[in-house]
């Protein structure tokens, strides 16, 4: 069992370094690369106009339930490192919003998808006796996407603040892993150099890894809870 288990981890590894290898090749051989350094140039040249133009977007897609994904990984493209925080509050906002929506505007229709969801009303019984703690383990392993959550969060009892709080701290795994992602298309894309790229690639797989583990441990303490994705 044992063996097989290190074999299975071999394999997601090996798997894991060669999808990095095809994205880093990718980068720099396909047409995308000028268009790309294009614009970065552009939005980059905008300054804090275009910094708000896009956390203005981000907050809308999240909204408007659009996945968020791609705006994340855009912004490691554009900004790099510094993105992180600029991702974070922006997803942060956007999901408050839903939240707010949810709980004064559409509280009737999310509750009654609450009635015909099983896996959802079992999650609202749980967010009744843990609170807080739910979102975030929610939202390190996303049982209910993350567009979804904020509005489903909006029909429990569960607080604004301690919503917002646990997304807010609850969210930045996932926001780091696209993140890189991006740097690391940015890099391959401007010709940063074999070894910089190497080094962009091997702090991805280092945050994917991290974030496949803290997703694991959420899923098994949600399980605990009663929280089954079956």
């Amino acid at each position: 069992m044992k063996r097989n288990h290190t074999r299975f981890r071999l394999a997601a590894v090996a798997l894991l370094g060669g999808f990095l290898i095809f994205i880093a090749v990718g980068w720099s051989a396909l047409p995308v690369r000028d268009w790309t350094q294009s614009l970065v140039g552009t939005v980059r040249g905008l300054g804090f106009l275009g910094v708000g133009i896009y956390a203005l977007a981000y907050i809308v897609l999240v909204v408007l339930l659009a996945p968020a994904g791609v705006m994340s990984i855009a912004a490691g493209l554009i900004y790099g490192a510094w993105a992180f925080p600029l991702v974070v509050v922006s997803a942060t906002i956007g999901a408050a919003l839903a939240f707010l929506l949810a709980r004064y505007l559409a509280r009737d229709t999310v509750g009654g998808l609450l009635e015909t969801r099983p896996v959802l009303r079992v999650v609202d019984k749980a967010i009744e006796e843990e609170g807080w703690k739910i979102v975030v383990l929610l939202r390190l392993n996303p049982l209910i996407p993350f567009n979804l959550q904020n509005y489903f969060f909006g029909a429990t009892k569960i607080g604004f603040r301690p919503y917002l709080a646990a997304t807010f701290f609850g969210i930045m795994p996932g926001a780091a892993a696209y993140i890189y992602l991006g740097a690391l298309g940015e890099v391959a894309a401007s010709g940063g150099g074999t070894l910089k790229t190497a080094l962009l690639g091997l702090g991805l797989a280092a945050t994917v890894i991290l974030v496949v583990i803290i997703a694991r441990k959420a899923r098994a303490k949600l399980r605990s809870l009663g929280v089954d994705e079956s």
